[in-house]
């Protein structure tokens, strides 16, 4: 595979080339390793790793501190569902430059109990086919994208469910480097055979072992299930305990066990007051295991506000505790569009809120008296007595027949809803036999006794070495067989999207090349229910195809509701037509200085009109903000709400050489009137050839600006620098 620029698109192409022949570099999963009091763009940081090679910071970053992009020493996962493997690769690399070094697949309900063909035919709808196809071209893409942001990225998705150990070799084999799996996840919320589910987590467990792949459990989905989910805290304690201890005595490393960890509760109910105690005493219990940190999902709506919030606070947690990995979701999980800025924005706000919090633990600590190690001992006591009870009903699967899990009441209170299982029922009952006595199984990572010593005493610890290695040691045993559906395949859905496949032709998308997706943000002074229908009419009178209300949120009950509503539009952009003005030439420090000594610069400056906004124009006039003082520019503010005859007036009686008007509000166009209005006046009293007019603002555009006579506009992001520069090469 080549190696392409940063400013060069991934060719699809070149990763499905002689993918057949590909072998994974490595195996094992990469745990970021801090670095101690790191020196990044004159800051200390005392939680964080090695930066990348190539990467993009948050907004702020790129636009005040050139593009500083300090990394969280937590793991940053994202979890990408587009349903095609082809567009995931591109979303991984996008998520990768932005700090993500977790990347998880989503699979479909179906797929997460596959129970047949490994090769072939997707099965369930959404999600991605847990196809050996998939999963190669996935680890080959990740091996470049490794080496353009110069961090190991771990990649991931389920063994889970009937047939849970053909999808661990599977992966074995193709360099997974983490995976769920949770025989108690596939009981409860799958209703998978309790015996053939842990039978099979066996087997899965010690295949994840061999091949070095952390796991995480799936105890979380109890309080995602759960009708009051702050009550299920102790249920959780019990179902990380029994999963982790599992995992451990199949051979896991403790490292490679991680506890899949949900503050179980968000806003407005009291939170913290259940959140921190619970995060305190699973960790207190399970802490020689890793932490996965997830947000809370089970309340998420589809305001992607509302779910950042959560995601933000749930981070908190995190660092007053413990988390090798923060998990993300998508901030929009809700309205269930995982598009492509969604899995860049958690993994902006996992960054922006773990580096903010950098070193929160050598300035405040959790109490060690009062309501939290109250309720924090109270936590471990009930989840104490409830594996206790378990084991007096008989075990695991005599309390789950009982309807011990997920019942609306804290234990010791039970309402009887919880989720009951027959230990002879549920998918995959009565398929599991026991072993002939003459059972055989000459390969590596094999739960049980393979039964070869009557062939060769010294195969006992290597018992593949009687057929020359099995597909663990000799992966060109593997039979590649490419997909199997005629209809969908990665060929086909290429061939549909051709003409935009690494070309100058573009067209919205979201979720996969070319899908036309587009999101239209509307307010209507109307109830929420009228808003609704009214914003498709007006999606579908814009030409919009299939519009879709994805979010609707009262602002009051008569006066407005805010709409979001996608839909799809087919729109193409050729850039070979595309007129984009060349970027502006910025001069250097020591240019402007040399200008401005030779020939000195005077500017009236002031926010026009009845406008009381300040901050934006002393961030370009004043020199402890970079403003054009620094260049020695003489500057005459006169303050906010000023009137534009006397802000002319002004610059005649200090002859000045420009005015600088900085107008913020921009109602019903004011902003360009007043630019014009001080043009005309310019004009009338004959100066408009001596002076120079600049107008900046967040919702000033040049090309409208120059269109009022002015000489420019400044919009939003402009600094100092630009107005200098200006300044300097235009002077009259």
């Amino acid at each position: 595979m080549k190696n392409y620029k940063p400013t060069e698109k991934i060719d699809i192409r070149d990763i499905l080339d002689n993918i057949e022949n590909y072998r994974p570099r490595r195996r094992g999963w990469a745990w970021r390793k801090s670095v101690p009091d790191l020196e990044m763009g004159g800051h200390y940081f005392s939680d964080c790793s090695a930066p990348l090679k190539n990467g993009i910071g948050i907004p702020s970053a790129v636009s005040y501190f050139e593009n500083l992009d300090p990394q969280p020493v937590e793991s940053i996962t994202t979890e990408i569902a587009s349903g095609r493997f082809e567009d995931d690769i591109r979303r991984m690399r996008m998520s990768a430059w932005h700090g993500a070094d977790h990347i998880m697949v989503i699979r479909t309900a179906g797929q997460s109990h596959f129970d047949g063909l490994i090769e072939g035919t997707p099965q369930g709808i959404g999600g991605i086919p847990i196809t050996r196809k998939q999963v190669r071209c996935h680890r080959k893409a990740l091996d470049f994208i490794e080496d353009e942001v110069g961090r190991s990225i771990n990649y991931h998705s389920y063994i889970s469910g009937v047939a849970g150990p053909e999808i661990a070799v599977m992966f074995a084999e193709e360099g997974v480097n983490g995976a769920h799996q949770d025989p108690q996840y596939n009981v409860l919320y799958r209703n998978i055979n309790m015996i053939r589910s842990f039978v099979d987590a066996a087997e899965s467990k010690v295949i994840m072992t061999w091949a070095d792949i952390a796991q995480i459990d799936g105890a979380h989905n109890a309080n995602a299930t759960a009708r009051d989910a702050w009550k299920v805290m102790p249920e959780l304690i019990v179902q990380h305990s029994i999963n982790a201890l599992f995992s451990e005595k199949a051979g896991m490393k403790k490292e490679n066990i991680c506890l899949s960890t949900v503050p179980p509760s968000t806003a407005p109910v009291p939170a913290f007051k259940y959140d921190l105690p619970y995060a305190v005493a699973l960790r207190d219990f399970c802490g020689e295991y890793k932490m996965r940190a997830q947000q809370n999902t089970k309340y998420i709506t589809s305001s992607s506000r509302e779910a950042t919030v959560t995601h933000v606070l749930n981070m908190m947690i995190s660092k007053l505790t413990h988390a090798d990995i923060q998990s993300t979701i998508t901030p929009d999980e809700g309205r269930n569009v995982p598009w492509h800025i969604y899995n860049i924005e958690a993994c902006d706000t996992a960054k922006q809120t773990l580096v903010a919090l950098d070193g929160i633990l050598d300035m405040v600590g959790i109490k060690e008296d009062g309501y939290l190690p109250r309720e924090v001992r109270e936590l471990k006591e009930r989840a104490v007595l409830y594996l206790e009870e378990l084991i007096e009903a008989g075990g695991y699967f005599e309390a789950v027949e009982k309807g011990f899990f997920v019942d609306s009441g804290k234990y010791p209170e039970r309402n009887g809803d919880g989720i009951g299982r027959k230990i002879d029922g549920g998918i995959g009952a009565g398929t599991v036999f026991k072993r002939d006595a003459d059972y055989m199984a000459p390969v590596t990572a094999h739960f049980g006794y393979n039964n070869v010593a009557q062939y060769d005493p010294g195969a006992v610890s290597s018992p593949a070495s009687l057929i020359d290695g099995c597909t663990f040691e000799k992966p060109e045993k593997i039979i590649f067989i490419d997909e199997l559906d005629e209809s969908d395949n990665v060929n086909v859905r290429m061939k549909e999207a051709d003409q935009y496949r690494n070309s100058r032709l573009i067209k919205p998308e979201m979720e996969w090349l070319a899908d036309g997706t587009v999101v239209l943000e509307i307010f209507l002074p109307t109830d929420k229910k009228t808003a609704e229908f009214a914003a498709i009419e007006i999606a579908a009178k814009m030409n919009m195809i299939d519009p879709e209300v994805i979010h609707a949120e009262m602002l009051h009950p008569s006066e407005g509701t805010r709409i979001q509503v996608k839909g799809k539009v087919d729109i193409s952009v050729d850039l070979d037509t595309l007129k984009i003005p060349d970027e502006p030439v910025i001069l250097t420090d020591e240019e402007l200085w040399a200008a401005i000594d030779k020939n000195p610069l005077k500017v009236v400056a002031a926010t026009i009109g009845e406008d009381e906004h300040s901050v934006g124009l002393r961030e370009v006039i004043d020199i402890k903000h970079g403003g054009i003082e620094k260049w020695g520019i003489e500057v005459e503010y006169l303050g906010t709400s000023c009137p534009i005859e006397k802000l002319v007036d002004a610059a005649i009686e200090t002859n000045a050489d420009a005015i600088l008007a900085s107008t913020i509000i921009s109602h019903d166009d004011i902003h360009y009137k007043n630019m014009k209005k001080i043009h005309d006046l310019c004009v009338e009293k004959g100066v408009r050839e001596k002076l120079l007019i600049l107008c900046g603002g967040t919702q000033v555009i040049n090309e409208l600006a120059v269109k009022t006579g002015i000489d420019a506009g400044f919009g939003r992001g402009s600094r100092g620098k630009h107005v200098a520069t200006f300044l300097v090469k235009n002077r009259k």
